[in-house]
């Protein structure tokens, strides 16, 4: 498995955290359909499996490519699909798509990165698929929930994500400038 970066790792936090999972994955390498997932997470107590796709893409926002949104996404996510049928029966399936920057360009813009999400929804509900989409304001408020989660725990926390959110959080307001 390669290793995951610091946007899946959030992820992955969040799952654990917020959402109870008991197992958490990160670039899950799908054999059959030749491909990787980036988080996958399951909460045994719901039978609930999570199947994340995550985008960190600070300053272009979420962009592959011109006009490469939708196609790779969708692509991404279709794999992601046969996999969790394959191998999660009997699962509920979340399969959710991550990304902290989702740009909202001008009315009549050629690229139009919310627009791309709400494309990449409408494609997969035509798979009986409700994608759970986490950009922008939502992505910020599960970092604040990670961040409520860190500061209220007083034993070290094992996601290096976490327990740099307990030393921020524990820090905040405890220091003075000089």
């Amino acid at each position: 498995m390669a290793s995951q970066n610091v946007g899946e790792e959030l992820v992955g936090a969040y799952l654990q955290a917020i959402k109870d999972c008991e197992f958490v994955a990160y670039n899950v390498h799908t054999r059959t359909t030749q491909g990787e997932i980036d988080v996958v997470a399951i909460n045994m107590k719901t039978k609930t499996a999570y199947f994340c796709e995550v985008a960190i893409h600070l300053e272009t926002g979420l962009k592959y490519g011109s006009g490469g949104n939708v196609r790779r996404l969708v692509g991404k996510f279709k794999k992601d699909i046969a996999y969790a049928k394959k191998y999660f029966r009997g699962y509920k399936r979340v399969f959710m798509l991550w990304s902290p920057i989702v740009r909202d360009t001008r009315p009549g813009a050629k690229y139009n990165q919310l627009h791309d999400v709400m494309e990449i929804q409408r494609q997969l509900r035509r798979e009986r698929i409700d994608l759970q989409v986490v950009v922008n304001e939502e992505f910020h408020a599960a970092v604040r929930q990670l961040k409520a989660v860190a500061l209220k725990e007083t034993k070290e926390l094992k996601s290096p994500v976490m327990r740099l959110f307990q030393i921020e959080t524990k820090l905040n307001g405890r220091l003075t400038s000089a």
